[in-house]
């Protein structure tokens, strides 16, 4: 169907609070009929809608799909959700449940036919002219919300729905092939719908056959995930008294089942003394908004940031020295204070960019907590950034103004007399170790300095926690425009650490046991790598065990909480797997778990890698006899 739309009416207008909700129709070429929609816009964004869209802002939207019998208002004349809409600045939209008009087929029937479209398109007569709700409500209404409304453009939208709705929600997002959908959240779901009465009646109806619904099934549809997480929750309200529940209609407990398998996290809250109705509903559809509302805020900046970065105009800063604000660590043990610096010219063979996106690496708060021997003071700290480069010094070739890079604390000269850049055995190059340890630049100087004109430290060669930087080029890595650099910049340290010590490392082999220590993003990068190498077995250790789900998300076959064990836990993995695993990873910087690493590493073959950088004069031990028996202790940084 021609999903794009560009006529409409609005049918009425009332004012909910600070915004106003509509109810619009529109001539629909998906189901061949006029179809009506609701649409709850909070007061930030346009409360007119016939005005102008050009140049309004996107705006985030959740979309709502009602159930058996309902219409596009029963929510908003039910659930109580525009005043928690109107909180968090996300507008809502209500698509009807079927097609409507006098020649829509109908049976005489609560759960077939007109209210109850299903969300699937409809192959068999008399309904397969019309019954096409789910192209309606995954292309023509986005399309139609976006080309008049800048409602949920560049997938800033999510889904959720109630019963039926529920059942659509979740198949309709994890139909999605496109990231069309930031998150899914359901109420009552019809979650295995193959196996139940009511998608046995409408898929033989709709679609031929029970088998044919298959596709439209969610339980099946997350079975089929291979092991990849969908989304990072999944969140179902479920009331215990719903009497649809225990009569056999919505089968939550299959959805989660299958949901363990694949490693995706589904939060099933079982609410004591709920039902089906609206009244549940509207008990917790604030938690609901909250929840889409705060993956759309992150989607939303991920937005922005990739709009801004492509309009950036360098030609005014170029060659001139910029004064911007930065986080400067004054002090060991003291806060971080806002400040207004100057950040002079690139120098020759160094490179000077725009700081995007930034994440905090635990080696940034050791520092700042006094316990690194090289730590500086005052300085400019932060080295997992995603960055544009602004200009470039004398002599630069290998980036240009405008390019997207990540800085890296580890350069790489690839001189052919640098023994180290030339060797496959290691990436630590030293080029510019000395003057990068004493917190300056490769010529001895600073090119940072605060307002009364006094040098600032550089932090690791990169110092990203400042609206500008500047780096050596050959601690510049080129990386594609089409990377979000809020997700890019985590492979300034702790991805590229966590998947380096497997593959480059440790080189990790198909159907090969591992043991991960700490589930921050290095143990998790850890985990990828191991999963992507193929690794059979894959143990994930850590004391919080809410870092479970995205350890299983991202490939771990075991959890361990060590601190519930009343042994210790190298002795617990080697009961587990007889002999210990193939290759161990110690991800925390505690001397103690190094050990524990090691003393779980295989008899005979077993190597122990070390990741987690310990505080300053702690040191390893073991006893000889774990190193005579076969095992090897190695480190790595920066992944090797």
């Amino acid at each position: 169907a021609n999903a794009t739309m560009t006529s409409y009416k609005i049918v009425s207008t009332n004012r909910v609070g600070a915004g106003s909700y509509y109810r619009i129709s529109h001539d629909s070429t998906s189901t061949k009929t006029s179809m009506t929609f609701g649409l709850f816009l909070p007061s930030r964004f346009a409360t007119n809608i016939e005005e102008s869209a050009i140049n309004k802002e996107n705006v985030p939207v959740i979309y709502w799909l009602s159930g058996l019998t309902c219409d596009d208002t029963n929510f908003a004349m039910k659930a109580g959700a525009f005043s928690h809409a109107e909180r968090e600045n996300v507008a809502l939209v209500m698509p009807d449940t079927s097609p409507r008009g006098e020649d829509v087929p109908n049976v005489d029937s609560y759960d077939l036919g007109v209210g109850a479209g299903f969300y699937v398109n409809a192959t068999e007569e008399p309904y397969s002219k019309h019954y096409h709700m789910y192209t309606y409500v995954t292309e023509e209404l986005p399309a139609l919300l976006e080309s008049q409304f800048n409602i949920g453009k560049h997938g800033l939208r999510s889904i959720t729905g109630h019963s039926m709705g529920g059942h659509g929600a979740l198949t309709i997002a994890l139909k999605d092939t496109n990231k069309s959908w930031v998150s899914v959240s359901v109420f009552s779901p019809i979650c295995n719908p193959t196996k139940c009465p009511w998608g046995d009646k409408a898929f033989k109806a709709y679609l031929g056959s029970v088998d044919a619904g298959l596709a439209h099934d969610a339980t099946v549809l997350l079975s089929q995930a291979s092991g990849a997480t969908v989304y990072d929750e999944i969140l179902i309200e479920q009331g215990a008294d719903d009497n649809f529940l225990s009569g056999g209609q919505l089968f939550p407990e299959n959805f989660v089942e299958a949901a363990k398998k694949v490693g995706q996290k589904v939060t099933l809250n079982m609410r004591d003394g709920y039902d089906h109705s609206y009244y549940f509903i509207a008990s917790f559809i604030g938690d609901h908004i909250a929840f889409h509302a705060k993956r759309l805020r992150s989607k939303y900046a991920e937005i922005l940031a990739l709009e801004s970065s492509s309009s950036l105009d360098f030609s005014v800063t170029t060659g001139k020295t910029i004064t911007c604000q930065a986080m400067v660590a004054r002090a060991p043990k003291q806060p971080l204070t806002l400040e207004t610096i100057t950040v002079d010219v690139p120098q020759k063979g160094e490179v000077r960019v725009k700081v995007m996106a930034n994440a905090l690496c635990h080696t940034d708060v050791y520092t700042l907590d006094g316990h690194d021997p090289e730590g500086l003071f005052p300085s400019i700290l932060g080295h997992e950034a995603g960055c544009i480069v602004e200009s470039v010094g004398e002599g630069v070739t290998s980036v240009k103004p405008g390019d997207h890079v990540i800085p890296c604390y580890t350069p790489q000269c690839a001189a052919p007399a640098c023994i180290f850049c030339q060797s496959p055995k290691t990436n630590l190059c030293p080029v510019i170790r000395g003057t990068q340890g004493q917190g300056l630049m490769p010529d001895g100087t600073s090119r940072f300095k605060d307002k009364d004109g006094t040098p600032i430290y550089h932090f690791m060669g990169c110092s990203t926690m400042a609206e500008y930087t500047v780096l050596a080029e050959i601690s510049c890595a080129k990386i594609s425009k089409d990377l979000p650099l809020q997700k890019a910049c985590l492979f300034g340290c702790g991805v590229s650490t966590g998947l380096g010590a497997v593959w480059n490392t440790c080189k990790v082999e198909p159907n090969s046991s591992v043991a991960v220590f700490g589930l921050g993003a290095v143990g998790l990068a850890v985990i990828q790598g191991a999963k992507m190498a193929g690794a059979g077995r894959i143990i994930a250790v850590d004391i919080n065990p809410d870092k479970f789900p995205a350890a299983v998300g991202l490939g771990a076959t075991d959890c361990v909480d060590s601190s519930k064990l009343d042994k210790p836990v190298q002795n617990h993995i080697v009961d587990m797997t007889q002999w210990g695993v193939d290759y161990t990873f110690d991800c925390t910087g505690n001397t103690n778990v190094m050990r524990s690493a090691l003393e779980c590493a295989h008899r005979g073959w077993g190597t122990s890698c070390v990741i987690g950088v310990a505080a300053s004069g702690h040191e390893i031990s073991t006893r000889p006899f774990q190193l005579v028996t076969g095992r090897t202790w190695k480190g790595t940084a920066f992944g090797g």
